[in-house]
């Protein structure tokens, strides 16, 4: 069995790996850049140990540093959480090669899943539908041309390479090829050393279906039902739930097989996306794979009562899975929103600073990941994200109200938030309904727009003095220090006691 991993990452996913690994009584390392030296994961951990500089490339980015502190402070295994060098193949390869178990796919699948072109080929072979497209590199303009007419317009234009919807182009006519096929190539290369672009037919306001799958090193692989990913903004996703209320009891059914030959078909070992586009008749196409775990994981564990970092570890050990397809059942429904450090009125603007003031809802069904505290300074360097609030409820009507009661009660102050941006969200009628697709923020900008309640600075700092001034008449008034007649030493009271005892009612 592992018994320290070193977590190569930052804020509420290292945090949320080193909370499993603390169930299992395994020792936690964690790494850090000298931006994140306050940072919660930091002291959270058994052991810390600075990496570099605050730029990404000079910390968390740097293989050889982090490997070598694993090495000194003698890792079994290094967990790469997400984002930064989680898909990482060469990574992966470093690991095993320095004798450190890498919690993840083998580096062979990675970078294979992680060539798009490559992995269209791949799920061709194992028989998963994809859209229709190009098998191969793009070699110039006219190229393009000429698949655009043989396919029909519309046509998404993108990186082979690619994710988060970088070097992506969508193209409506002929006219516009040319110019987007130079830039989706200019920003494939600035992005990912790779100007390998490829065409597919585009999906006219599809669903974003994933499947969490998990595979273990005997061969065995299953799938744990679907996520809804639709609500996206520039391609990234803000909102997701389980069950998807669009995915019908037989579409699950074909779609979990088909996740599932996609995961053989490569091998797959740990916990892994499949994820689909899904039209509005119920046609579904392979889209990519994500050889990680996923920012919106915990929306499964919820439903499932599932520790998809436990099962990431013990599959890592070695040992086969334990769960069978048929233990796997849906029970309840889960959503998850992505609280964001980002100013709505600005057109989403990063918006890092010192945290003022936090208050975070609580209660049954709530569960909040995340890596900030009061008087924490977010740094400019990294990834606005900085939580995620999570319920569940037995309907996705009840987990709509709770999730909405949260946000209600969800307060940030000294940094702009997206967390009124979410409650509006929460209150669109096809929201509710369940009737949407990657549209949804686009068709409903104007309401969004609208009706976001955002808290006025003026107001709460007025309120902090306020309480404040409270707080100090009521300490003259109650005459902290001395002595009261029934030899009890009095503090801060209760106005509401105080009153009882003046009007002789009892009990207060």
């Amino acid at each position: 069995m592992i018994k320290k991993i070193l977590i190569a990452n930052r804020g509420e996913i290292a945090m949320r790996v080193m909370r499993s690994c603390r169930e299992m009584n395994i020792a936690t390392v964690a790494v850090f850049s000298e931006a994140d030296r306050t940072s919660k994961h930091v002291f959270y951990a058994d052991e810390a140990y600075c990496i570099g500089g605050a730029a990404s490339q000079d910390s968390y980015l740097n293989i050889d540093r982090i490997l070598e502190v694993a090495a000194a402070c003698g890792a079994d295994a290094v967990h790469p959480g997400y984002g930064f060098l989680s898909e990482n193949a060469g990574f992966a390869r470093k690991c095993g090669e320095a004798g450190i178990i890498f919690i993840g796919p083998h580096a062979d699948t990675i970078e294979t899943m992680g060539d798009k072109i490559a992995a269209r080929k791949k799920m061709i072979e194992a028989g998963v539908p994809v859209v229709p497209g190009t098998q191969n590199n793009l070699h110039s303009a006219e190229e393009a041309v000429e698949v655009c007419r043989k396919i029909g317009f519309p046509v998404m234009l993108k990186a082979s390479q690619g994710g988060g919807g970088k070097g992506m182009r969508l193209i409506r006519t002929e006219a516009e090829v040319a110019e987007a096929y130079l830039a989706a190539k200019s920003e494939a290369m600035s992005s990912f050393g790779d100007d390998t672009v490829y065409i597919e037919r585009f999906v006219e306001n599809p669903h974003h279906i994933e499947f969490q799958i998990l595979g273990d090193t005997s061969g065995n692989v299953i799938h744990l039902c679907e996520r809804e990913c639709s609500v996206q903004r520039r391609h990234q996703k803000i909102v997701e739930e389980s069950p998807s209320p669009f995915v019908t009891p037989e579409l699950r059914e074909r779609m979990g097989k088909d996740a599932v030959a996609a995961a053989r078909a490569v091998g797959y070992v740990g916990a892994g996306t499949i994820e689909f586009l899904v039209d509005a008749d119920r046609n579904y196409y392979f889209l990519e794979m994500n050889t990680r775990l996923q920012v919106e994981h915990p929306i499964t564990e919820e439903v499932l009562g599932i520790d998809l970092v436990k099962e990431q570890i013990f599959v890592a050990s070695g040992r086969p899975l334990h769960l069978r397809q048929s233990d796997i059942v849906q029970r309840g429904h889960a959503i998850e929103c992505r609280i964001c450090a980002e100013d709505a009125d600005a057109n989403f603007m990063p918006s890092p600073g010192l945290i003022r003031q936090l208050t975070e809802p609580n209660g049954i069904g709530v569960r909040i990941d995340s890596y900030v505290s009061e008087g924490y300074e977010i740094p400019v360097h990294y990834d606005p994200m900085i939580g995620k609030l999570i319920v569940w409820a037995t309907t996705r009507k009840f987990a709509i109200e709770r999730m909405r009661r949260c946000l209600d009660e969800y307060k940030i102050t000294g940094i702009k938030t997206n967390i009124a941006y979410l409650n509006a969200i929460m209150h669109v009628s096809d929201f509710e309904r369940g009737d949407y697709n990657t549209s949804f923020l686009e068709k409903n900008a104007d309401s969004l727009s609208q009706n976001r309640r955002e808290s006025d600075p003026e107001v709460e700092n007025m309120a902090v003095i306020a309480a404040f001034i409270d707080y100090m008449v009521n300490q003259e008034e109650a005459g902290v220090g001395t002595v009261a007649s029934d030899d009890v030493v009095r503090g801060t009271i209760s106005r509401w006691r105080e009153f009882g005892k003046r009007k002789g009612v009892m009990g207060i």
